[in-house]
């Protein structure tokens, strides 16, 4: 791989977006497909090569293409999926490990470093700071999803706030309905629309009539899961 190509291939990578690395299995030619730009020597590509590039953005794994008489191999690379977990609650200590093994990388933030611990929450990375400073650098992007279940506005809102600011394919929050009613009224009053207010799944999890812990991670996991198939569809 020419060293241009491998320097945009980092970059794309490290913007956490899907690329798509193409290669003639003939000729060894190749070029990128990022969702800003073709990269590499495209200039006299197939337009049907072009647009199935393209397409691939919006799928995982690889699939062959014949053009021009040569066969190319279109391997979309895509970093795993996260969820962020606001709040080290007992739901919490159940949706990560579920999480973890369903594939998705996770991130808690809790500033309350009694309840964020690494004895309660084995095996992921646990960020003390408080949700506004932790946010701005985690770049949330639209292969993440942002879950908040302290319970506590103090926490739980600078985080949704970095969420409807975001590109997250899923915003949830703990809560009954007077507790989403209320939330509606804060943000609304911050200037949020009802657009980017309607994005929060509150109350949180797919309605399976759970009402322990487990249970109510179990749900949130699944409307996690629907949400992502749903948005790479879109």
């Amino acid at each position: 791989m020419k060293l241009a190509l491998l320097e945009a291939l980092v970059e794309a990578r490290g913007r956490r977006g899907p690329v798509v690395l193409a290669r003639g299995l003939a000729s060894g030619r190749q070029f990128l497909v990022t969702p800003r730009e073709f990269v590499g020597d495209t200039d006299d590509l197939d337009p049907a090569l072009r647009d199935a590039a393209r397409s691939a953005l919006d799928r995982e794994g690889a699939m062959s293409v014949d053009s021009d008489g040569e066969s190319w191999l279109l391997q979309t690379l895509v970093e795993p999926a996260r969820i962020v977990v606001v709040g080290a609650v007992h739901i919490a200590q159940a949706l990560v490990p579920m999480a973890l093994r369903t594939g998705y990388a996770v991130v808690l933030i809790d500033p309350r470093t009694a309840f964020a611990t690494g004895e309660r929450f084995p095996g992921i990375a646990v960020d003390h700071r408080w949700p506004a400073e932790a946010m701005a650098d985690l770049g949330l992007d639209a292969q993440t999803a942002v879950v908040a279940l302290s319970h506590d506005p103090k926490i739980d809102d600078p985080a949704l706030e970095a969420a409807m600011d975001s590109d997250a394919f899923y915003i949830g929050a703990l809560g009954s309905r007077g507790n989403q009613a209320k939330r509606r009224e804060r943000f609304g009053a911050r200037g949020y629309s009802d657009a980017q207010i309607d994005r929060i799944h509150g109350p949180i999890g797919l309605p399976l009539g759970g009402r322990s812990p487990a249970e109510i991670a179990v749900a949130t996991l699944a409307e996690i899961i629907q949400a992502r198939y749903r948005a790479a569809t879109r």
